[in-house]
């Protein structure tokens, strides 16, 4: 078998996806490239698995693995899930598990219609049908103190339940990062070097994870703050940004490797 000389994971929104259109169309020189030389993307979103199979397909990608749900869990090549996974349903178990009046400050995209998705989270009518096919964890709000919060957050730790803050929503999972699932999703191609882009704080270990990390500029949002490893120039950063800044730094890398 003839390994690829790296491995692509990417963020979508803001990194591969511009934040405006979520056009990818400005990264299409660098997408050819790297399929040109049999280079893996690995796309790695917060997005459920149901809205990354579409859009990965669409890429040409559908024979990658693909870290969904901001690690919760990977997609595996080829899938398109078109309903909750198990992993989902466990997780809504154990969150039915807490008392009742606990229970009942926690609203998430499962306690939902589509509608009412689509009108917290301002997406159209299909991509919050899709949002809501979860696999791996669960967005919702909590309706209470902040003390009240932390309560409930430890009563679902107990029950193995992981909840992390984001700007908008709780959200609850089995664990599990982007950073932790690099090697999952890489393990089809042992000993490649691995390269990560992404925008945002949640990138962070993804992209300190990788051989080579590349924080893709953002006009939407504060640079990130300088990282480990970029004085070495294990850390790179773009120029330009979302979609045009990936396919500069890819464009390089690929010259890089001759």
């Amino acid at each position: 078998m003839t390994l690829p000389p790296f491995i692509v994971f990417t963020d979508l929104d803001g990194t591969l996806l511009d934040h405006e259109s979520y056009s990818w169309e400005a990264a299409r020189p660098a997408l050819d490239a790297l399929e040109a030389l049999g280079v893996p993307v690995i796309l790695a979103s917060s997005k459920t698995a149901a809205e990354i199979a579409p859009l990965r397909a669409e890429l040409g990608r559908a024979w990658c693995p693909a870290i969904a749900e901001n690690g919760a869990g990977l997609l595996a090549p080829g899938a398109d899930p078109q309903e909750p996974g198990p992993v989902y349903r466990e997780l809504r178990a154990r969150l039915d598990q807490l008392a009742p009046e606990m229970r009942a400050r926690f609203t998430g995209f499962g306690d939902w219609t589509d509608a009412e998705v689509a009108q917290v989270t301002g997406l159209p009518a299909e991509n919050a049908r899709l949002a809501r096919i979860r696999a791996f964890s669960e967005p919702g709000v909590f309706d209470g103190t902040e003390a009240e919060e932390a309560a409930f957050v430890a009563a679902l730790e107990a029950l193995g339940v992981a909840s992390r803050r984001g700007g908008r929503f709780l959200t609850l999972s089995l664990g599990g990062t982007k950073a932790d699932r690099m090697a999952e999703a890489a393990a089809a191609w042992p000993g490649c070097r691995t390269v990560a882009l992404g925008d945002a704080p949640n990138d962070v270990e993804m992209l300190q994870t990788a051989d080579i990390g590349i924080v893709i500029a953002n006009d939407h949002a504060k640079p990130l703050p300088a990282l480990e490893g970029e004085a070495e120039g294990r850390i790179r950063r773009s120029t330009k940004i979302g979609p045009a800044g990936w396919n500069e730094m890819i464009l390089k890398l690929v010259s890089e490797v001759g």
